[in-house]
């Protein structure tokens, strides 16, 4: 019976072993054969899920890329940064480097806010907004640190100086304009748009003083006593400001429960969802960092070479050009939410950037300035105070007009009529 089976399966083809059941009387046989019989479709169950992990594994990162990478149309401008490399690599030609290292940074400005947007669904609200306060201005910060490491402190000043005009009258600017055309009247969140133009105002402080004690010649130990101005200055800068997200993560309960009963009354729109996991946030968002990183030190070494070959002054390509990398995200996110009567977001990102600029960042170059045994001040000159000092003042004039304007279309008209008549007669005294 044996020898009848054995030349039986010899006959058979090598892929239907699988399909023979010997039988036997045999108590010991019995048994051993149920048994490989159970342990058969385990096996084959282990390596069909080995297969169908890999299988996974390559959708999960396939996915990943697309939502991050090849989603978004701007991204096609990330191989220019590469480009911008290896033509640092092989020419001198630092313009060519310069503007190809610009616009290979704007799409990953862009992504590095999406990877800390995409992080905070996780992280729960407080965690969330300590996030994006940190990481909302990243590259310019990247930068900067770059630039100080190599000792181009004017560099630094004037790009961050370029970064706060272009928020404050390009970004909010745009912003109020374009939802301006879409509906006759929008609505924002006063509180934390006070709040804002209170922290910007208050940094002024500190930037003006610096600057009028050098320009007056009021100075007991020259070029000595507004560094130590401006490195107290900016100590207090930061406890301020950390102070204030203390303060604002605080009442985040509040803010999320108002806003759930907007959501209920449908006035809101349904809220959105991650798109990545937790896991591929951190990985792309470090990913990210790494490349901004890594591409701003080109973008900052070519900035003179850039200079001499284009005939322009650094003053220029630091405040109007250097900022357009990290700002464009900021116009397009500002924009596009103006449009959907979301004003408070455009708010946030044109006023909110802005404050964090003057009252985290600056303050932070000081004190690593300090640290690295550089004199980093908070002397901007001048005329980039002044110019600074007056667009920090339209823009809180601009908030506090508009918060006026909402509060009057609550009221009558003939009430509204008479507040305007007496702030007319009010500012007509105070001019005789």
């Amino acid at each position: 019976m044996e020898e009848l089976l054995l030349e039986k399966v010899k006959e058979m083809e090598p892929g239907d072993e699988r399909y023979v059941h010997v039988v036997d009387d045999g108590t010991d046989d019995r048994e051993a054969m149920e048994a490989e019989a159970e342990q058969r479709p385990v096996q084959e169950f282990s390596v069909g899920l080995d297969e169908g992990n890999k299988k996974h594994i390559g959708s999960v990162i396939y996915k990943s890329i697309y939502t991050v990478v090849l989603s978004k149309k701007s991204n096609v401008l990330i191989p220019l940064g590469p480009l911008a490399i290896l033509v640092q690599k092989k020419t001198d030609r630092d313009g060519w480097v310069f503007i190809l290292g610009l616009l290979g940074i704007i799409p990953l400005a862009e992504r590095l806010s999406y990877t800390t947007e995409q992080l905070a669904f996780y992280s729960g609200p407080t965690v969330g907004g300590l996030l994006n306060a940190t990481f909302g201005n990243a590259t310019e910060l990247i930068v900067s640190i770059y630039a100080l490491r190599t000792g181009r402190i004017r560099v630094v000043q004037l790009s961050l100086l370029g970064s706060l005009l272009s928020n404050l009258l390009f970004v909010l600017g745009i912003a109020l304009f374009s939802g301006g055309i879409v509906r006759k009247v929008q609505v924002f969140d006063k509180e934390t748009a006070v709040v804002n133009s209170g922290l910007l105002l208050m940094a002024m402080m500190g930037l003006v003083f610096p600057a009028t004690l050098h320009s007056t010649g009021t100075e007991l130990h020259f070029g000595t006593s507004e560094l130590a101005l401006s490195r107290v200055s900016s100590c207090v800068l930061i406890l301020a400001y950390l102070v204030s997200i203390f303060f604002q993560l605080k009442n985040l309960n509040d803010m999320d429960g108002s806003r759930t009963v907007e959501i209920l009354d449908g006035d809101e729109d349904e809220e959105a969802a991650p798109e990545i996991s937790k896991w591929e946030s951190l990985i792309w968002l470090a990913i990210t960092a790494a490349a901004i990183s890594n591409l701003s030190e080109y973008l900052v070494d070519a900035i003179e070479g850039t200079s001499l070959a284009w005939g322009v002054p650094i003053t220029f390509i630091s405040v109007i050009l250097l900022p357009i990398g990290g700002n464009t995200a900021a116009v397009t996110t500002s924009v596009m939410f103006a449009m959907k009567d979301k004003l408070d977001v455009s708010l946030g990102v044109a006023i909110g950037s802005s404050a964090q600029i003057s009252m985290f960042i600056i303050p932070f170059c000081v004190v690593t300035g300090w640290l690295f045994g550089l004199p980093v001040d908070l002397n901007f000159q001048l005329f980039e105070t002044a110019t600074l000092f007056m667009t920090v003042l339209f823009a809180a004039f601009i908030i506090h007009w508009l918060q006026a304007t909402l509060y009057m279309e609550t009221l009558h008209h003939d009430t509204a009529d008479a507040i305007i008549s007496s702030q007319l007669t009010y500012l007509i005294a105070s001019a005789c």
